[in-house]
């Protein structure tokens, strides 16, 4: 089941402090929804447990992360794979772009693509749409709050 979802992000700071908060390991896992480990092999590929629950399926995801089309501090694109045993897969991709808007305001713009399968994509596109779009939507609003408070509120 293909999955596709945008959105953007107005954050009040400049544009090399949430590129900075984009590649910090520490920042993603406190922003990333359900993330249990994030680790950083190099400075282009992470490994990831993530927990989700969706409708009535909970499933630990391990997968891996690559940061491609790096283009600082602009943007890049994030592709990812995870397994969920039974529950199924998810992979996808993300671009991410930042625009400074202002001299302490970035626009962060993303387009995303994700296939699920296995038990999860039984169902139905609804709710596996929506679950998407929310997880997807919080992960951007938890940046923008950890970035805009300089990390005091972190999530």
């Amino acid at each position: 089941m293909a999955l596709e979802m945008s959105g953007s992000e107005e954050i009040a700071a400049d544009i090399q402090t949430v590129w900075a908060a984009l590649n910090d390991p520490d920042i993603l896992k406190t922003c990333i929804p359900g993330c249990k480990e994030l680790e950083k092999e190099d400075e282009t590929h992470l490994n990831a447990v993530v927990s989700l629950k969706i409708g009535p399926v909970k499933a630990n995801f391990k997968g891996a992360v690559e940061l491609q089309n790096l283009n600082p501090p602009h943007g890049y694109t994030i592709v990812g794979e995870g397994q969920g045993g039974i529950a199924g897969f998810a992979k996808g991709g993300a671009d991410v772009s930042l625009v400074e808007t202002a001299p302490d305001l970035t626009t962060l713009n993303y387009t995303a693509k994700a296939d699920v399968g296995g038990k999860m994509a039984q169902l139905g596109s609804r709710l596996i749409d929506s679950t998407a779009k929310k997880l997807a939507s919080a992960f951007f609003a938890n940046i923008n709050a950890h970035v805009s408070s300089g990390g005091e509120d972190a999530v």
